[in-house]
């Protein structure tokens, strides 16, 4: 008797010290709804039939004189036999009922049987591009993609010798708005479990952002470090944190943001399932974790603070998108005919409107060709979507004509950017070379991609973009234009990045106008005394000139 109590003691003891180390690594959502919570209930069962199995048949065996274990079948052995199967019956009954529920939940949610709800799990609604999108300052044009980003901020990080033995940067890099401007942000983590032994009692020490339009690149100090991160080891690992205090939420996309004040935080989404038990994915709501202070808090979708900027995934906007339209009339028809189905290009970018980050992308016909029927915006915090039927070219198409026009330097372009020019949807890229470095920018007309604006800084290529518009005999509201004439009481002459500029002071005007020398074959003889009449666009730092005439 003593010996089978200890016996089963020591399975209970083993099975729940497995189970144990298994949660601590795979964290499953302790959810009726978590296909990840059946696999786990799945390898608990089986491991523990496996454990009870291994321990009756331990109990045949004995040790003879001469070393060598043999097996004997008295007849009390036999019985422990026939109780040993009882528990894989169990098992093997169980793991089959869960297998028939999987099967059921999946059959329930299917896309045959629901398409309709597929299509509205995002609703996009028309819009009105000029009215949408605010044309932005030329000084407020993005240039810096991910993969700048992260060289930049390994330079930052590379500057730093203090940090940079004991810590590497993360490869998050969020896009948000902060104070207004479009920024990547994202934080430091230890670079190994020694480095990490050495430094979690004062947590990691900084974070870095990087300014999308000028490419300031900034190492954050904090005050106090962070504490709850993807590079803990324990309890204040960011997920298994998360998992414990939240054992039944399912999170999807966690991403690291920054609030008004500087303050590091880990915005956790949590996914609501729409359609049958765990189909039709959506967010319901977001914990944000104080990523100092380890403080969270669950706000429901509605009631998430402005300043979050990424609440839904780019992964789960896309994966909606092709369901919007791949079932809009109907699922046969997805497959059958295929009329009037159409789904996004491969790629998107981010866009900042008023404070808040849209997802861009195309929208295609399934057949895949290279033209765009129209694109869509989705706010990253609200899935507010917004449509507009602008045919044009598809991303890739622009891409590659914005590398054809420097074809003889073999830049390659970055996945565009929707801005509105002059009341005109336009991609914006910039152009790197083959060691990854920006070397030139470029925009393309959406409706007509063979118009390409190129220059070594945006201002030169806006002012090239617009020329060749009106080359073309486009109407164009440039509202940031404005017409100066006067005087010359001064020129000089200096080559920027390549090209010859011009400086013209006028007089009774303290301003100093930049006249690129593509612009007129008579700047080579400009002189004091000439008078002038110019188009300018007006930017923060200079002001440059579209047009001149000399009179």
């Amino acid at each position: 008797m003593k010996n089978n109590f200890l016996r089963g003691f020591l399975k209970f003891v083993i099975c729940a010290v497995v189970i144990f180390i298994a949660y601590w690594f795979a964290l499953p959502a302790l959810n009726i709804r978590s296909s990840e919570m059946w696999g786990f209930l799945i390898f608990c069962i089986v491991f523990c039939v496996v454990i009870n199995a291994f321990s009756q048949i331990a109990g045949l065996f004995k040790d003879y004189n001469s070393g060598i274990k043999r097996i004997r079948f008295p007849e009390e052995r036999r019985e422990a036999l026939r109780k040993t199967g009882k528990p894989f019956k169990f098992a093997i009954g169980a793991v089959i009922c869960m297998a028939a529920f999987s099967i059921i939940a999946s059959v329930i949610g299917a896309e045959f049987f629901n398409a309709s709800r597929y299509v509205k799990l995002i609703t996009p609604e028309d819009g009105d591009f000029t009215a949408d999108v605010a044309e932005i300052n030329r000084t407020q044009i993005p240039v810096v993609d991910r993969d700048t980003a992260s060289r930049l901020g390994q330079r930052k990080l590379g500057e730093i010798s203090d940090l940079v033995s004991q810590f590497v940067i993360e490869e998050d890099y969020t896009q948000i708005n902060y104070k207004g401007k479009p920024v990547r942000v994202t934080p430091l983590a230890y670079g190994d479990i020694i480095k990490w032994f050495n430094n979690n009692s004062e947590g990691i020490p900084a974070y870095i952002t990087v300014d999308m339009t000028t490419q300031e690149t900034s190492l954050v100090r904090l005050d106090k470090g962070i504490k709850y991160s993807q590079s803990e080891y324990f309890m204040r690992n960011l997920y298994r944190y998360l998992r414990f205090k939240y054992p039944t939420k399912i999170f999807d996309n966690i991403s690291f943001e920054i609030n008004e004040d500087g303050t590091p935080y880990w915005v956790a989404s949590c996914v609501k399932f729409r359609i049958g038990i765990w189909s039709g994915r959506d967010i319901g709501g977001a914990v944000l974790l104080n990523a100092v202070t380890g403080d969270s808090k669950y706000y429901d979708l509605e009631e998430i603070p402005s300043w979050v900027d990424q609440v839904y995934s780019a992964d789960m906007i896309m994966e909606q998108l092709i369901y919007n339209g791949k079932y809009r009339s109907g699922f046969f028809n997805s497959i059958f005919g295929q009329k009037g189905v159409l789904q996004p290009t491969d790629g998107y970018n981010y866009l900042a409107i008023n404070d808040d980050v849209y997802l861009y992308t195309g929208i295609t016909s399934v057949t895949s060709d290279e033209s765009n029927v129209g694109f869509v915006l989705t706010n990253l915090r609200t899935k507010e979507t917004k449509y507009y039927a602008i045919p044009g070219a598809e991303e890739y198409s622009a891409m590659d004509s914005a590398q054809g026009q420097v074809q003889h330097l073999k830049y390659s372009a970055t996945f565009p950017l929707l801005l509105n020019i002059s009341d005109r949807p336009t991609y914006f890229m910039s152009l790197k070379d083959g060691a990854g470095l920006v070397k030139m920018y470029a925009f393309v007309d959406v409706s007509q991609y063979q118009i390409v604006g190129t220059g070594n800084t945006v201002e030169e290529a806006r002012t090239d973009y617009i020329n060749k518009l009106k080359n073309e005999n486009l109407e164009i509201e440039d509202a940031a234009s404005s017409t100066v004439s006067g005087v010359i009481e001064s020129v000089a002459s200096a080559v920027v990045s390549g090209n010859t500029n011009y400086y013209i002071k006028l007089q009774d005007n303290d301003k100093i106008y930049t006249v690129p020398i593509t612009l007129s074959d008579r700047l080579p003889f400009a002189k004091s005394g000439d008078s002038v009449e110019m188009t300018v666009n007006a930017a923060e730092d200079k002001i440059s000139v579209t047009k001149i005439s000399f009179k």
